[in-house]
């Protein structure tokens, strides 16, 4: 848009004419409504517009001779016709003005549309009366001109209101970040700085109940953070030191100090904004269509203004008669409504996705996923949680499976390794105390052994016990190896306390995604470079049938490729680092748990939670999205196949006759409708 120092009046052209047609090639369907995004000047210079030309209008209907007869009163004066001329004069150029510097802008584009039509409507009413009041015989129809333009700024201004509506999510957004930060200088001073100043590695401190300024990592302090508005993560998450933090997020309880590690245009909130515009900018199929359709409707309604002209002068009426028609028939057929039926339901669709932490970058396949057939999911970090969790104790004589972990997390809880990290976890979650550990040491390859409460513990790899020829359960241990699970054995002074199995867990909410999928039909498909035993554990679990394993990263591609040659329509959904080729192949690809690395240059949609439950909220909006577009569609359509023969005059010998007036009040009526069902989307 023009910024700066641009006029509105220079913003209003721009503007009008995107929001008509949206024909261009270079002015995407959304575009239209980008115009008048955020842009308060613009609502507010047609309302100024609109109520000069209201109390302008007063005059013209009080003076008008086709009023006052309608009234049974003569205010005929001297002069009369000459202070309407004046009147309307103004009224057109100061009314009507968007409308005709908008109609001259389609015109450059080669793509008329909605106000080409209302400019030469009010240009035609005007002109004609103009040359009546200056001689020629006939009845001059600036009263229906001077309405016509009222209820023409009245609808636009409606409209343009609600449209701000849409693009308000963004502006909220952008609120969210606060404007100032409390630094923290070398000596640990805090002083209060613009968030513009802040610069990476700095150190800032987060009292309770603030929003955090930047996206940096905890240093000092926990706290529990909300970060809803964001991510759509209802509820408070709890963080401490070495947890990352999002700028735009609200710290619940205690103080927190932040490294600072992204800032400005490198932040998840910027980055965020940036898509949100993007996706509403970029060309759906859908807007492509209407598009086209409000191009037709133009050359529709010329033509039909033109045969309703000539229909009603060889009928032997005034020609004043048949240009009122013409003129009626041009305001009722505008192309307005479709011109925004698919605008606003992008703008709303992408807003609710944005705050629910779906950020649609590719908006045609985004439609696209109400159609899928399958959806194929990258196991690691996907369906399961990439972490190592406990699934089985196998205790022996003697030990409880609570002693044998009690033991394991004992001599593991120094330890960084993964599947330690899972035992301590495991005790902490059952509340077992964890014994001091001294003597620690770790035997290479083999495990790690010390001293717990006065007894020698190791936690051991099968390799050790094959080694020491230690006699333990062969069968169980086999059972659970065949499952691809990873087995400790925990021997208390030489002897085997009992076996630890561990995997990688599986997420409670991937469960519930494959079983969402199935009800509406979708295949869920698991594909992973993982060995085929792990896979199908997790599969089994899941209820998915469908399972390829020990793919290859860059082979993930041909397979979805392969899938896809069945015909189906395949959505990938992975954690975008090794699945690129892959989501770039799939029909619709979806990086899921970015986090705040939001800028995934093959997804089409990014998810910023770990949560398979995202994949079908997004399909439903999907649906739901392109159901309403549908809806508004058909209306304004269908209104149109009701609305030129009654503007025609088909029902006159019966006395119906549409006033151009009326006919604006209809074209209006049918925008607003539109504008008011695409706000009703909800997710």
């Amino acid at each position: 848009m023009h910024e700066g120092d641009s006029t509105v009046q220079e913003e209003h052209v721009h503007t009008e004419h995107e929001h008509n047609g949206h024909d261009s090639e270079d002015h995407g369907g959304g575009h239209g409504h980008h115009g008048h995004g955020g842009h308060e000047d613009m609502v507010e210079d047609f309302k100024k517009r609109f109520f000069i030309s209201l109390i302008l209008t007063l005059p013209i209907l009080a003076i008008s001779p086709m009023i006052q007869h309608f009234m049974g009163v003569d205010w005929r004066f001297d002069n009369d016709m000459y202070v309407l001329f004046a009147l309307s004069t103004i009224v057109f150029f100061y009314g009507g003005w968007p409308f005709l510097v908008g109609g001259i802008a389609e015109l450059k584009d080669k793509a008329p549309g909605m106000m080409t039509l209302i400019a030469l409507a009010i240009t035609i009413a005007y002109s004609y009366s103009t040359v009546v009041v200056f001689g020629w015989d006939g009845n001059q129809l600036y009263w229906e001109l001077a309405t016509l333009v009222v209820i023409m700024l009245l609808g636009h201004w409606i409209e343009m209101r609600s449209i701000m509506g849409a693009s308000n999510a963004l502006e909220q957004l952008v609120k969210l970040m606060p404007n100032e930060a409390h630094r923290l200088d070398d000596d640990k001073q805090v002083e209060d700085v613009p968030l513009s100043e802040i610069r990476n590695k700095d150190w800032v401190l987060v009292k309770p109940g603030e929003k955090i300024p930047v996206d940096g990592v905890i240093v000092e302090g926990r706290s529990a953070v909300d970060e809803s508005m964001l991510t759509g993560e209802s509820i408070p998450i709890e963080k401490e030191d070495g947890d990352a933090v999002i700028g735009g997020s609200v710290n619940k309880e205690g103080s927190l100090v932040v490294e600072v590690e992204k800032t400005g245009e490198d932040s998840y909130l910027s980055q965020v904004i940036t898509m949100v515009k993007e996706a509403q900018e970029s060309k759906s199929r859908t807007q492509d269509l209407t598009n086209r359709a409000a191009k037709w409707l133009f050359y529709l309604a010329l033509v039909a203004g033109f045969v309703t002209l000539f229909a009603w002068l060889a009928l032997g009426y005034s020609f004043d008669i048949a240009i009122e028609r013409m003129v009626t028939v041009m305001v009722i057929t505008c192309p307005h409504a479709l011109g925004l039926a698919a605008p606003l339901v992008v703008a709303v669709s992408t807003s609710i996705s944005a705050k629910q932490g779906l950020l649609i970058r590719n908006r045609a396949d985004f439609e696209g996923a109400r159609n899928l057939n399958a959806v194929v999911f990258d196991k690691t970090g996907t369906l399961t949680k990439g972490e190592f969790g406990v699934t089985d104790i196998v205790a022996s004589e003697g030990y409880s499976e609570e002693q044998v972990l009690q033991l394991a997390a004992a001599i593991e809880q120094n330890s960084e390794h993964p599947i330690a990290t899972g035992i301590v976890q495991s005790a902490k979650e059952r509340n077992l105390t964890i014994g001091k550990v001294t003597d620690f040491e770790s035997i290479t390859g083999k495990g790690i052994q010390g001293q717990v409460d006065g007894m020698k513990v190791n936690a051991v790899s099968p390799g050790y016990i094959k080694g020491e020829n230690l006699p333990y359960d062969e069968h169980v241990f086999n059972a659970l190896s065949e499952e691809g699970k990873t087995v400790v054995f925990v021997l208390a002074d030489d002897k085997l306390a009992g076996m630890i199995a561990l995997a990688d867990m599986v997420r409670d909410t991937a469960k519930q995604a494959v079983a969402a999928l199935k009800e509406k039909g979708i295949h869920s498909i698991m594909l992973t470079g993982d060995n085929q035993k792990v896979a199908n554990w997790v599969a089994a679990q899941l209820g998915i049938e469908e399972v390829y394993a020990e793919v290859l990263p860059d082979d993930k591609a041909n397979q979805i490729k392969k899938i896809k040659d069945k015909g189906w329509r395949v959505a990938m959904t992975g954690d975008g680092v090794n699945d690129a080729p892959a989501l770039a192949t799939a029909d619709l690809g979806i990086a899921i748990g970015a986090g705040t690395d939001v800028a995934m240059e093959t997804a089409d949609v990014v998810l910023v939670k770990s949560n398979p439950n995202d994949v079908v909220a997004l399909i439903d909006l999907s649906k739901k999205t392109y159901r309403k577009m549908v809806q508004n569609l058909w209306w304004a359509t269908g209104y149109n196949i009701f609305a030129i023969p009654l503007a025609a005059g088909v029902l006159a010998p019966w006395g119906i006759i549409v006033s151009p007036a009326v006919g604006a009040v209809f074209m209006s009526l049918s925008t607003v409708i539109v504008a008011i069902n695409a706000k009703l989307l909800k997710a």
